[in-house]
């Protein structure tokens, strides 16, 4: 269990700053995570990757030369926000162009995608390849689906000695997506983790028995097996990888067994021998094989194997120096400091003059944040655990981390139009949140502000616009659809319902009130869906029978604001002189 912090919410942030200055001579600090604190040549392609905290050396760690360019940290197990992932790159970026690298996790892809949007669009040429070599979180002929493990090592250290060698971007982006096509994982648990601050695990495996197929986020297991001896552990992970072997393997591996966060080394070590034996018996050759902790997940007990099928121009890569933190290999000439200030300036902001209506709905937005934050706080924990049934726990701190940030910065907004102050609102959702509800819920609340605007009045039918507005934003950026088990089961139902009370001419508390009813009754009935999306889809029949917490907050969050509304009406109804008719 994580023991040392002062407030959990802070340790990630907290957890960071302590890793630069430990580590100046190789990393610094920008606002979103860190980037190389030495030159980097002009030209060279910048290697940017990223994910959630809690996996060290994984990412920040594998920052420096012959590795990675930056990194986007985000919270515990939760995605960077789009916001950091582009300051990160724009700081890292040398004039080579940018390749984003990542595990391929639902809130990791809504991010990362944002940022590579944004910086194209500056003229900055940037690219993406996941990492997808979990053969537990999909089936062979489904690669594409797979999410990133202890594989992220082999892409980014590929890649990241291209990139140092000097090949353009092109040919960094052509060997990093050979190298994750060429690269499998198995992984196994003998125990869950603990977020810092949390009085349990996400998960227990049985005494006795061990899980297999779990996942760097505290996800649990695919199945369950009785507490095997090293040399049938060894056997297992070694033979589903071998029978899950890409079509052109050749006969030289790289061979990676990975300690997840308790395993210690001399348990790893003992294990690795085992594995070599039969990987040799197999026919292959181990070429400059890893064992350590490289991918980790806080305090889980457990492991992972890695193989890479080499080829000539991969063991080239492989082998090449590198000098990080974390990871150290063949010897680097010594760089020297970088000369500039790593500051990535923010955007000014242009000159408002918000007309009496937009401030008028400001000042109810902001009011309505605060109710949600209300609702959420509220329901944090049911959320968590709900999320934990097939997921990695973090929905209910995450969405309160979002919502918290989300209410402040409406707040310290007062006073702007209702369009200003929910821009405010969504990007500090979307920074302070991260993961997939980061990502939907910030770009959600943008979009419905954006919707609104700066007008002289406002009317029912720009309420439903915003609405609409809020719902596109959430299914063109998921890309979810009904019967998937995600927010959007209950989204649209509450669309649906606000907009048929409107057109039937129904106030907006009553299409409201409506909507809410019909959101929290899709929700319920998510638990009769087997997940299609996200981090739970491999875990779909542990799913079953359990509503889907996305869906389950977005009906809480949808009926708070319902009352809050009809209560704002009572009281003034309550308060108008008798007789004016209110």
């Amino acid at each position: 269990m994580t023991q040392i912090f002062d407030n959990p919410a802070d340790f990630a942030d907290e957890a960071l700053d302590g890793f630069v200055s430990a580590n100046r001579g190789y990393v610094a600090r920008v606002d979103g995570g860190v980037v190389r604190s030495t030159e980097v040549p002009a030209g060279q392609v910048a290697l940017v990757v990223g994910g959630g905290s809690g996996h060290y050396p994984a990412f920040a760690g594998l920052v420096g030369p012959g590795l990675a360019t930056g990194s986007a940290c985000g919270n515990m197990f939760a995605s960077p926000a789009a916001g950091q992932v582009y300051r990160v790159a724009k700081a890292a970026n040398a004039g080579g162009g940018v390749l984003l690298s990542y595990g391929n996790y639902a809130g990791d892809v809504l991010h990362f995608g944002q940022a590579q949007l944004r910086l194209n669009s500056e003229g900055i040429e940037t690219r993406t390849v996941t990492v997808t070599d979990d053969i537990a979180s999909a089936p062979i002929d489904q690669l594409e689906k797979r999410r990133g493990i202890a594989g992220d090592l082999t892409v980014f250290k590929i890649a990241g000695a291209a990139a140092e060698a000097g090949l353009n971007l092109d040919d960094v982006e052509r060997l990093a997506i050979k190298t994750n096509y060429r690269t499998r994982s198995l992984g196994v648990a003998f125990d869950g983790c603990t977020l810092p601050g949390a009085k349990d695990p996400l998960f227990h495996v049985p005494a006795g028995q061990m899980s297999l197929g779990l996942g760097i986020h505290g996800e649990p297991g695919i199945s369950e097996h009785p507490m095997p001896t090293a040399s049938e552990l060894a056997e297992l992970l070694v033979s589903k990888l071998l029978a899950d072997k890409p079509e052109d393997a050749g006969d030289r591996v790289v061979a990676i067994v990975n300690g997840l966060g308790t395993v210690k080394y001399d348990e790893l070590f003992l294990l690795f021998g085992k594995v070599e034996k039969l990987l040799t018996a197999a026919g292959l050759t181990v070429v400059e094989p890893e064992c350590g902790e490289l991918v980790t997940s806080l305090d889980m007990s457990g492991l992972s194997l890695t193989l890479l099928w080499l080829d000539d121009e991969l063991e080239q890569y492989w082998a090449a120096p590198a000098d990080t933190p974390a990871f150290r290999k063949g010897s680097m000439a010594p760089r020297a400091a970088r000369a500039e200030a790593l500051i990535v300036d923010a955007e000014t902001a242009d000159v408002e003059r918000p007309t009496p209506a937009a401030t008028e709905l400001g000042r109810q937005a902001v009011a309505i944040l605060a109710q949600v934050r209300d609702v959420v706080v509220e329901h944090e924990d049911e959320l968590g655990k709900l999320d934990a049934i097939a997921g990695d726990g973090d929905h209910g701190i995450g969405m309160r981390r979002g919502v918290d940030a989300a209410a402040a910065a409406g707040e310290a907004a007062s006073g702007s139009s209702v369009a200003r102050i929910l821009l405010a609102a969504g990007e500090a959702w979307s920074e302070r949140a991260g993961g997939t509800s980061g990502a939907l819920w910030g770009s959600a609340v943008i979009a419905a502000g954006q919707s609104l605007g700066n007008r002289e009045t406002y009317s029912s039918s720009d309420a439903g616009d915003a609405v609409n507005a809020f719902v596109l934003a959430i299914t063109e950026l998921g890309k979810a659809e009904p019967g998937d088990k995600t927010m959007v089961d209950a989204l649209l139902p509450f669309r649906d319902a606000f907009l048929t009370e409107l057109d039937g001419g129904a106030p907006v508390d009553r299409a409201l009130a409506a909507a809410a009813a019909a959101a929290e009754l899709a929700a319920a009935r998510t638990a009769e869906l087997r997940p299609l999306k996200g981090r739970a889809r491999p875990l779909a029949e542990k799913s079953l029978g359990h509503p889907d917490p996305g869906a389950v907050s977005f009906g809480l969050i949808a009926t708070r604001i319902s009352q809050h509304i009809d209560s704002l009406l009572a009281s003034a109804a309550s308060a108008a002189p008798a007789g004016n008719g209110a």
